[in-house]
């Protein structure tokens, strides 16, 4: 999902009664001490039912149908990912459908609800602000990694390999290759040599993927670049791109759990 696409679209929408736009910024952050025990389900709760007493005063079957019909919608998808929470969930939706986004996100919020003619996107802006379409370049030998994010979320992942035989990079789809390793006794002399061969072309090898990297971040649109890997790697790659580079994380994390690669480089 693009989301700068998204909140664009959302910032169009205006309805009439009986529609309305609900929005949600729920708190499911479990780091936080006010959300021990799960007490995002309480406020969920709560803020859900508010609507709902208010709208059976007003009288008006039409909106309440809506509504609970968005209510319905919102709860179905809470219960379906309490186990995959992370900090926070926004949600904008209509009675119709015709509006649903739903997103959990590794960033707090302050909890609100709300459900009028527009949907509420001042958070969601800020959050996008704070955390814009970041690229994650994650080197580590003859191996590199692309994770394309937004707000923190995954969109994409991409691997490029170095070829050692023609010293071209190509994309790769199938299963990462291992590396070279290490036997009982050490290093072996296969790895040694690997090894050597690295460091002496390590630098225009890097040199030759830049250009690929510079577009990659065109296209997709990025505002940030982060690159993960060993120092020297790390540094090698930064000077051969042409992009600005917003920070260099010191560490090999290629084959990392994606999840944590994404914390670590975008939220530390």
């Amino acid at each position: 999902m693009n989301i700068n696409k998204e909140i664009k679209k959302l910032e169009n929408v205006y309805l009439e009664k009986p529609q309305r736009v609900f929005s949600m910024y729920l708190n499911t952050d479990p780091a936080d001490p006010e959300q021990q025990g799960g007490k995002w389900k309480l406020h969920l709760k709560n803020g859900l039912n508010s609507f709902e007493n208010y709208l059976q005063k007003d009288g008006d079957s039409d909106e309440q149908r809506n509504y609970c019909a968005v209510k319905e919608m919102v709860e179905k998808y809470m219960h379906e990912n309490e186990q995959t929470l992370a900090k926070s969930v926004v949600i904008f939706a209509t009675g119709d459908q015709s509006i649903w986004f739903a997103e959990k996100f590794q960033m707090p919020v302050e909890t609100e609800f709300s459900w009028e003619e527009t949907p509420k996107l001042d958070q969601i802006k800020e959050m996008l602000h704070q955390f814009p379409e970041t690229g994650i370049i994650l080197t580590q030998k003859e191996s590199i990694k692309i994770l394309d994010t937004e707000l923190g979320n995954l969109k994409d992942t991409r691997l490029y390999e170095l070829d050692l035989d023609t010293e071209d990079w190509r994309e790769h789809t199938g299963p990462h290759r291992a590396q070279p390793s290490m036997g009982s006794g050490g290093k072996n002399t296969k790895q040694e040599q690997y090894e050597a061969r690295f460091e002496a072309n390590r630098f225009r090898w890097y040199k030759s993927i830049a250009t690929t990297l510079d577009k990659l971040a065109k296209d997709k649109g990025w505002k940030k670049i982060i690159i993960v890997g060993h120092k020297e790697e790390a540094e090698d790659l930064s000077e051969n791109m042409n992009k600005e580079i917003a920070k260099v994380v010191p560490k090999n994390m290629l084959e990392h759990e994606k999840k944590k690669v994404i914390n670590e480089a975008v939220f530390s």
